[in-house]
């Protein structure tokens, strides 16, 4: 499973960030809260992917202490959306050095709720947009809503999710069927989604019509 670390029954996902926050120096200028509720956002994808549910989570934040509460606030907004408890967050700090640019990981720890079924046995599909940097701000109407996805997982509407990385949607389709496959054409498979801004989304023939009414016009066709 892609980006996800299995141990004694936990899963274990995780994503980072760097040069992107607060800091005068940083690559790319947004508030704090965003920046970890979008590690989170990822973190979070990866859970669902391996078909788990978040226990608890870990916080590593390297720009400082003052950092460390709107990072807090960006990780609750985004369990808040989603109408789910926040899970117990502990981690550390980097207080001891002065750091120029931001700096901050999400680690979640859970457990295994939903099995896991093979994906060349489902019909697959692209919700989203692959974007990153200034384009994730400026486009929030083309990101994947994380509420929708939940909403289908606990209908039983889909089956299975594939965050969509930095590598674009090409790489993680070969990934996920371990081989390349044709891609419908509009794609732009090499296309960076950043903090997974686009999904792909696995589903039972008999499903499929109900997911295409659920997700809408940003629900498009994964194969040829």
């Amino acid at each position: 499973m892609r980006n996800a670390l299995f141990v004694e029954g936990l899963i274990i996902t995780s994503d980072n960030s760097a040069a992107i926050g607060e800091k005068p120096l940083d690559e790319v200028q947004v508030p704090d809260a965003l920046v970890a509720k979008f590690a989170a956002r990822v973190a979070l994808s990866e859970q669902w992917a391996a078909g788990g549910e978040v226990s608890a989570i870990v916080l590593h934040n390297f720009s400082g202490e003052q950092q460390w509460s709107r990072y807090i606030e960006g990780i609750g907004q985004l369990f808040s959306e989603l109408d789910t408890p926040l899970p117990p967050v502990s981690g550390s700090t980097e207080s001891n050095m002065a750091t120029l640019q931001s700096g901050l990981a999400v680690t979640m720890i859970g457990r295994r709720v939903r099995e896991q079924k093979d994906a060349d046995k489902l019909h697959w599909f692209v919700y989203g947009e692959p974007l990153v940097g200034e384009a994730v701000l400026k486009k929030t109407d083309r990101i994947a809503d994380l509420r929708i996805v939940k909403k289908a997982l606990d209908n039983g509407w889909i089956e299975l999710i594939w965050p969509v990385g930095s590598r674009g949607i090409a790489h993680e389709a070969e990934q996920l069927f371990g081989k390349t496959v044709a891609l419908s054409d509009g794609f732009l498979g090499e296309a960076s989604a950043g903090p997974a801004t686009c999904l792909l989304i696995g589903v039972e023939e008999s499903k499929v019509p109900e997911a295409k009414r659920h997700f809408g016009t940003q629900f498009c066709k994964l194969l040829e």
